[in-house]
């Protein structure tokens, strides 16, 4: 029988934890999981977000702007790319997490993969999820 592959979001925080350290769940997800367990969705504001920050945080994750563009277009490349059509402005808390649930319905995911739980409050509305690296990994089996 053919385990289930889960569709999901992975918050910016997630991102740059990866980034940051090769020894948490976060780059564990990010890197070292097969790609067979999940569907990682991602939207062209995602992307300039993981971007945008991780060029900020650059002193912080020891990296350089190229290793980060070469890391982001990576993903792009193993994600699925959605376009998001239809706002659900304001809902969070925090207006500037709005996008992530946004793209979570576009793309039917059923899990967000955050550090920020208590942001996401509500989603599980849409029938999402909200899951820390750690849980998500131990759903999927890898801990």
């Amino acid at each position: 029988m053919r385990k289930k592959k889960y569709k999901i979001v992975i918050d910016t925080n997630v991102f740059i934890s990866a980034l940051k350290s090769r020894k948490g769940a976060s780059f564990k997800l990010l890197f070292d999981v097969p790609r067979r367990k999940y569907e990682q969705n991602i939207s062209s504001t995602l992307i300039f977000e993981y971007e945008s920050v991780a060029k900020r945080e650059s002193g912080n994750i020891s990296m350089s702007d190229s290793q980060i563009d070469a890391i982001l277009d990576m993903i792009c490349k193993i994600s699925t790319k959605c376009e998001i059509f239809f706002l659900w402005r304001p809902y969070l808390k925090d207006p500037k997490d709005d996008f992530i649930l946004e793209l979570a319905i576009e793309s039917h995911s059923e899990i967000i993969v955050t550090y920020n739980k208590d942001d996401f409050i509500g989603v599980d509305k849409f029938g999402i999820k909200v899951l820390t690296p750690k849980e998500f990994l131990k759903k999927i089996g890898e801990i």
